[in-house]
């Protein structure tokens, strides 16, 4: 078979070669595949042709005609699935006291959607704000950090990070549904309610966006000024003490 393929091919394509050149078999094609890249290969030196046929007999350049007529370009297609999203459910709620580490005290300004940090004087603490703190189940848990949602006790207004311009900001939301923090999903724009609890001591902790996880709540080096988020760079107070109320 293979010295007949040999001279096949030699009959075929000898006298029509470039001058100069020409064209030897080191194996046999063992596939469809590699034939027909031989043949384009070939059809390609040979230039080309001239030669009309000089019988009606089919013969093997009219084989090659119907062939090279109906060559498909390969493609590759590679199916794409995005990621699943991930999912936090809410686990328990209880109830916070926070305040930053000088000792200043959340305070929610009259007629503003803001929190300052303020230092109380005595008799003042009334105007405290607490904090309802719902910790949820991260898909992937870590043992450095808790996943919450910051809820004012008595209201329906929570805290949350979202862009509002070329940099994430810290926002008051009222959110009337509730049951819709109940699970939150990873692909959902309701990931800005959510915040990274990491501990660095006895009821120490910083509050790390989820969404912009370099990104923490922050307050002023001033008093009685509005509660921010912050880069890790920024000379501003990153750390509260919390503590749960009974």
């Amino acid at each position: 078979m293979e010295s007949e393929m040999k001279c096949n091919v030699s009959q075929m394509w000898s006298p029509k070669m470039p001058t100069g050149l020409e064209l030897e078999i080191t194996h046999h094609p063992m596939t469809m595949k590699r034939m027909v890249n031989l043949i384009i290969a070939t059809e390609r030196l040979k230039g080309s042709r001239s030669e009309s046929l000089l019988s009606t007999e089919f013969r093997d350049e009219n084989l090659l005609d119907i062939m090279l007529e109906s060559i498909v370009e390969e493609q590759t297609v590679f199916e794409c699935r995005s990621a699943p999203s991930l999912q936090y459910s809410r686990m328990a709620e209880h109830v916070c006291s926070v305040t930053d580490s000088e000792k200043r005290s959340l305070v929610l300004v009259p007629n503003s959607m803001e929190l300052h940090a303020v230092l109380l004087q005595g008799g003042t603490d009334s105007c405290k704000v607490h904090l309802n703190m719902s910790t949820y189940v991260h898909p992937a848990p870590s043992v450095e950090a808790r996943t919450v949602v910051l809820g004012i006790k008595d209201t329906n207004l929570y805290l949350s990070c979202h862009k509002d311009g070329e940099e994430p900001t810290l926002h008051l939301e009222t959110v009337e549904d509730k049951e819709s923090l109940k699970k939150i999903s990873s692909d959902s724009d309701m990931v800005r309610f959510l915040f990274y609890k990491h501990d660095t001591g006895l009821n120490v902790s910083t509050l790390v966006s989820v969404p912009y996880n370099d990104w923490y709540i922050s307050t002023a080096e001033e008093n009685n000024k509005p509660v921010e988020m912050c880069l890790e760079s920024a000379r501003r107070h990153r750390t509260f003490n919390i503590q749960r109320q009974s």
